[in-house]
Formats: C-alpha cells, structure tokens, sequence
C-alpha cells in the first residue's frame, strides 16, 4: 500500500508541475501573427528651433490591434528609423503599450529625437525639398516580456510637415 501511495503521491507532484508551467507557456502570443499594424500615418514633426536651426524629426502614429481570443494586454515596442541607405538613424524604446476592451490601442505616436537641422530663414517644407534631405524608414518591432523582438511593419516615412 505504501509504494502506491508514494506512486500516486509522484504523479500527483508531476501533473501539479506540468499544469503550473501550461499558463507560462501559452501565454506567450506569436505577436507576429496575431499582431495588425492599423491607421499608419507618418511625417516630418516641426521640432521647432534646436541651437538656433529649425530641427524636423521623423514621426510615425499608428495602432495595434489583436483578436479577441489572444491573450495579451500590452506590448512592449521598439520603433527603429532608417535611412533609406539602410543606416540605422535612431531607435525609439515604448515600455508599454495597453490594449483596450476594443482589442486595440490608442493611437501610438514615435517621434525621433535626431532629425534634419537648417538655418533659418530656410523654411521646414524647402527643409523637405532639399537635395541633401534624406528619406527615412520605420520599423515597428514588439516583445511580451522577456521574448524575442518581432517585426510588425515597415514604412516610408512621408514628406509631409507635422505640427502637431
């Protein structure tokens, strides 16, 4: 009696452990499938006067928007800009982005903090116009806690003058 009991006791402490790790391990989300980039917009934002020149910098606005049968509350985000030689221009690190009861985000709004710097009187739009102006990428990476960045979207960044 004693060796089944200490058999069914194993077995118990068995089942408990593989049950305990099953929410761990279902609750990581293939964020790349289950993961819609929507209502994308993107710009240059008038950053206003920085050390006396007019200063543009890359802005991108979107939303995420997942299914109503995955598991996930927020996301962590890494929106990185690049040139459009493929030089990492600036990265921009979101600790925590929050999906609503509607299965969707707010609209997130990434600006870069480096830019295209002039002298006045060069206006922001002939800043646009200019032959050295260099068109920008940007790239919407995200992770659930501790998993591996995914990439979610590319896009040009248009050159269109953001104020606001």
């Amino acid at each position: 009696m004693s060796r089944i009991a200490g058999a069914a006791r194993r077995y118990g402490v068995v089942v408990l452990a593989l049950a305990a790790m099953l929410p761990a391990c279902s609750s990581q989300a293939d964020l790349k499938q289950a993961l819609q980039v929507t209502d994308v917009s993107t710009g240059w934002y008038d950053f206003g006067v920085f050390e006396g020149k007019n200063k543009l910098v890359p802005s991108i606005t979107f939303r995420l928007r997942k299914p109503a049968d995955v598991r996930l509350s927020s996301v962590a985000l890494n929106v990185v800009f690049r040139k459009d030689t493929g030089e990492e221009h600036d990265d921009v690190f979101v600790q925590r982005v929050d999906f609503g009861d509607d299965h969707q985000t707010q609209p997130v709004t990434v600006r870069g903090t480096s830019g295209y710097t002039a002298d006045p009187p060069q206006s922001r739009i002939d800043m646009l116009k200019h032959s050295s102006f260099r068109d920008m990428d940007a790239e919407i990476f995200a992770r659930q806690s501790s998993s591996q960045w995914v990439s979610l979207h590319k896009v040009r960044i248009a050159r269109e003058l953001i104020t606001r």
